[in-house]
């Protein structure tokens, strides 16, 4: 095994491979940017050397020789799947922990992986070539719309769209275009038939140095928002032995045919009516963010098989899967806000585990989530006997989780895996989309009584005095208007009595109703706390009356981020829904909409401006 490994990457991934390196005996080591020079994965390894960029291809190559490594570890995303860091490992003979640089060409341009399905046997998706108008008219007359415009190079969803005529191509090309080139550094494109109702199931396989590679069965990841997954599990309740052969199979041949070694994952999309009618997506060739659903089933370590194929042994027989496993992605994004990505210091990080229940993460408490990257905070793998036990546990364990000081989908999460739809595995790519999800308990009325009581048993009130209230005594008359979430809210103490206290912690009973744990931070006129999934922030009334002044005809910017076009001028007639900018934020752009018929009174932001979280960005004047 390898003395010392570099793990190109950072985050959750980075925090994984260097666990099983140093249960393997191997000494991991990193790389970090200035911008975040001691996050987890820095502080998770034995060295961590400086680069300017995690997508500079000869600073890797000089940090693992700085560091006297012998191996690198591209994790997922970044460089993980770009030939030439492959390469240039190799030259420096540096071992590359994955698939040869040709093989990973070949996958990683689409129009070419799609000739290598066909020869392969492997059914793909109907497609034509962007720059011909004649042949995506053709397309759409054979196969009707929309059709899916998609990067040629990459994946995790940047770079697509969904277009639903003619005149919406020439737009959704350039977007998709430029979101590809700022993700991937290619903004080439591919354009093809979208199925839809649709399932996405994908195929684990792994090959050795020896000719041998294996398929350890499918993942089922139908549950994504903007092509991005938030819900994986594995086995797929929609794949029986058949197909489950049949796509084990396809992707064996497929890995085979390009010469694959290590890793990867070959996706396919299927009818979700008829999931035997699957066509061939795309390979990744690296491990994927859900690989731990696999894991759990097999009850192996794919980092370990990948360090092991990589030092050249021969791949060993594999038990059979065992169970079932959910996995859960926990983001710092805005639910209120369209999950937008979210930012800002995670003063709490409380996740829940029991049994079953294994928690990967990259980042701690005081950790700040930034706008740089991509926004996982964790990830929560539940596994069971049979489903809805992986789902019960898994469950469990997000009603425990809280995230406190930036915003997160903990609580979605938990209303999604116990939707009924999700329950019965009726699921499709276009769930999350159709799906109307209850903000569920506690209100926000009870999150403002608890943030009162808070107030009471520790030093510094943040907001005005309580008066006669005592803690376990009667209950007085308190009221005061506070704001949840940004909604104002008038409240009263009423029956609330804290039944104990423990760090950063209360077990709150109200209106004599059993009594509950919450989880709260704070900081001067501020108060985040949660319980049972959900989280809130509490402020003043007075803090709010400071954000009202600007009035209701400001277009405020809903993320941090760079303008990459303006499409209006001071003075343009717009109706609601016109674009009057996009914005480009962690890799993805964000059309900026007139949020109601009017005239463009002034425009605040030129295109290369950054701007920060609700910025005001133009002022509209409403149409008389």
């Amino acid at each position: 095994m390898f003395e010392r490994v570099l793990i190109a990457n950072r985050g959750e991934i980075a925090v994984r491979i260097a666990a099983t390196l140093r249960r393997l005996g191997s000494s991991p080591a990193t790389v970090v940017t200035a911008d975040e020079p001691s996050g987890r994965h820095a502080r998770s390894c034995d060295v961590a050397v400086e680069i300017d960029s995690y997508l500079d291809v000869a600073g890797v190559v000089a940090a693992a020789r700085e560091c006297g490594a012998d191996a690198v570890h591209p994790g997922y995303g970044f460089l993980s799947e770009r030939p030439e860091l492959a390469a240039a490992c190799e030259r420096a003979g540096l071992v590359w922990i994955g698939p040869p640089a040709a093989a990973i060409a070949l996958m990683g341009d689409k129009v070419a992986a799609r000739e290598a399905a066909v020869a392969a046997g492997v059914p793909v998706v109907p497609g034509a070539d962007p720059r011909s108008r004649e042949a995506l008219a053709a397309l759409a007359s054979e196969h009707g719309w929309p059709l899916l415009v998609k990067a040629a190079a990459g994946g995790g969803g940047r770079g697509m769209r969904v277009v639903s005529s003619l005149q919406e191509l020439s737009g959704a090309l350039d977007s998709a275009g430029r979101e590809a080139q700022a993700a991937f550094g290619d903004g080439a494109l591919l354009v093809e038939a979208y199925v839809s109702p649709a399932r996405h199931i994908e195929v684990q396989v792994l090959a050795d140095a020896h000719g041998a590679v294996v398929a350890l069965g499918e993942r089922e990841c139908s549950l994504q928002r903007r092509h991005q997954k938030v819900l994986e599990e594995a086995p797929s309740p929609a794949v029986d032995a058949s197909l489950r052969s049949v796509l084990e199979a396809e992707a064996c041949a497929l890995a085979a045919a390009c010469g694959y070694r290590g890793a990867g994952t070959v996706e396919f999309v299927a009818d979700a009516s008829d999931p035997a009618r699957h066509f061939f997506l795309e390979m990744n060739t690296r491990l994927q963010v859900e690989h731990a659903v696999t894991e759990a089933l097999y009850g192996i370590d794919l980092v370990e098989w990948q360090l092991r194929v990589a030092a050249g042994e021969a791949l060993a027989p594999f038990g059979p899967p065992r169970g079932h496993a959910v996995e859960a992605r926990i983001y710092a994004e805005d639910p209120a806000r369209g999950f937008l990505p979210a930012a800002g210091m995670i003063r709490v990080l409380a996740l829940g585990g029991g049994d079953g229940v294994r928690v990967d993460s990259g980042v701690d408490a005081g950790d700040v989530v930034g706008t740089r990257y991509d926004p996982l905070i964790a990830k929560l793998i539940a596994h069971g006997a049979t489903r809805s036990q992986a789902l019960a546990r898994l469950a469990g364990a997000l009603r425990e989780s809280a995230v406190l000081g930036v915003r997160s989908n903990v609580a979605f999460l938990l209303a999604l895996v116990e939707d009924a739809d999700v329950a019965a595995g009726r699921l499709d790519t276009g769930l999350l989309e159709r799906l109307e999800v209850a903000d569920g308990d506690p209100s926000p009325a009870d999150a403002a009584r608890v943030a009162l009581l808070a107030s009471v048993v520790r030093d510094g009130d943040v907001f005005s005095a309580l008066g006669a209230w005592r803690i376990g005594g009667e209950p007085v008359a308190v009221e005061r208007g506070l704001v949840v979430d940004g909604d104002a809210l008038s409240v009263a103490l009423g029956d609330a009595r804290v039944v104990d206290e423990r760090g950063g912690e209360l077990l709150v009973s109200l209106d004599g109703r059993r009594a509950e744990r919450w989880i709260l931070a704070r900081e001067r006129e501020r108060v985040w706390l949660a319980s049972r999934g959900r989280a809130f922030e509490v402020s003043s009334r007075a803090r709010a009356r400071e954000g009202e002044a600007a009035g209701d005809s400001d277009v405020r910017a809903p993320m941090p981020g760079s303008v990459v076009a303006v499409h209006a001028r001071a003075g343009d007639e717009v109706a609601r829904g016109d674009v009057l900018l996009v914005l480009e934020s962690m890799k993805m752009e964000l059309q900026i909409t007139a949020p109601h018929d009017g005239r463009v009174a002034a425009l605040h932001v030129a295109a290369g401006d950054q701007v920060p979280l609700d910025s005001v960005l133009a002022s509209m004047e409403s149409a008389p």
